[in-house]
């Protein structure tokens, strides 16, 4: 008996991974059907998707012409149309927040590529999703990687591992990083994403965030999560059992892998679209120590997920700011991270923050990156 079609809301379907998930839907015509879209400033790749895909529901900031099918909402809305079963969080950012909360409230199953959804309100979504039975599929690589590895499992987790491509100025000199252009910076060595993230993953915020993440998503402490530098980023994370014994995930460095599962779990569809790996013609795969002192922002961000409230808040919105200003080329690259310390030492944190204490300290942080800097 053939399994009914899954029905998806992609939310960020203009954005790097939203584009790759209709990537997947396309390989799958009779898998997947797309219910709602919420696009971003791309307008004219949202009318190109939405005449592709027929969605019943749209979300946009601008409005423009629609099929006489297709209707205009919010992106609340689209996360919670009565017949969507999954809806994929594909954005980056705040703006990701309350659609995911509200499509838990409305039982639908998550795909969540979005990082700081968990980051600035892990308890918040954890705790609905729990109530709700609402499950959440991680899109990110590294949790992906550690889902897989964990799944069937019974035994006690010793530790998870966490690793990282280093970026593309893993081995620079501080010196020679305050030279560092926007252009070098957005020249991932093994990922292609979008700005914001490729941005993230040079600083190695990236990496703490997904620490902070993925101790929400498997209930670990930051304790038990460490981070190694793996450049080749064939083994996308490790999971170390508490008799010693460690299971890996591997693939080609390609977005589309972990999408597929998390879309397609509980079942695995043969894609030949997707690059395969010949383990012959892998010369190495290595793995170096953390080098924190030349990346500060991988420090704050555990930091800040060690101390909780709305510290995390706080580390996410003082880094969209920074990373907008050095895109804008406003700052230096080594700039990011002092933004983002001087906003953290500025907060007076809230222990156990409702959503309008997060969304407040959010708002707080903002204000407070853009203010300390001189344009």
């Amino acid at each position: 008996m053939s399994k009914p079609i899954k029905k998806l809301a992609v939310i960020g379907s203009t954005g790097s991974i939203g584009q790759q998930v209709l990537d997947i839907v396309r390989d799958f015509p009779d898998k997947f059907r797309i219910i709602g879209l919420a696009g971003g400033k791309n307008i004219d790749l949202l009318s190109e998707q939405i005449n592709q895909f027929h969605p019943k529901i749209v979300y946009s900031a601008h409005k423009f012409s629609l099929p006489v099918n297709t209707k205009f909402s919010s992106m609340e809305d689209v996360a919670t149309h009565p017949e969507v079963n999954m809806v994929v969080i594909a954005t980056s950012g705040k703006i990701g927040l309350t659609p995911t909360l509200a499509a838990i409230k409305s039982g639908k199953k998550i795909a969540l590529a979005n990082k700081e959804v968990l980051v600035m309100a892990g308890e918040i979504i954890m705790k609905e999703a729990k109530l709700r039975q609402a499950q959440i599929m991680p899109i990110d690589s590294e949790h992906s990687a550690i889902y897989q590895c964990l799944h069937g499992e019974t035994c006690e987790v010793a530790q998870l591992i966490l690793t990282a491509s280093g970026g593309p100025f893993y081995h620079h000199s501080p010196s020679k990083l305050t030279k560092v252009t926007v252009d070098e910076a957005l020249e991932h060595p093994t990922w292609k994403m979008g700005k914001k993230v490729t941005i993230d993953s040079a600083t190695l915020m990236n990496k703490g965030l997904e620490a902070i993440e993925a101790s929400w998503l498997f209930s670990i402490p930051l304790s038990k999560i460490e981070i190694v530098i793996h450049p080749q980023s064939i083994i996308h994370s490790l999971v170390e059992f508490v008799d010693g014994s460690m299971k890996a995930q591997l693939s080609i460095p390609d977005m589309r892998f972990a999408i597929q599962y998390a879309l397609s779990y509980p079942e695995r569809l043969a894609n030949y679209s997707l690059p395969r790996m010949n383990l012959t013609r892998l010369n190495s795969l290595t793995f170096e120590t953390i080098n924190y002192a030349t990346f500060p922002c991988l420090q704050l961000a555990l930091d800040a997920g060690k101390k909780g409230g709305t510290y995390p808040a706080v580390l996410c919105a003082a880094d969209e700011i920074a990373v907008e200003l050095f895109l804008e080329q406003h700052i230096g690259f080594p700039q990011i991270a002092e933004i983002i310390d001087k906003t953290i030492s500025l907060h007076q944190s809230i222990a156990n923050p409702n959503l309008d204490e997060i969304l407040t300290a959010d708002k707080w942080a903002r204000d407070t990156a853009l203010n300390s800097v001189a344009r």
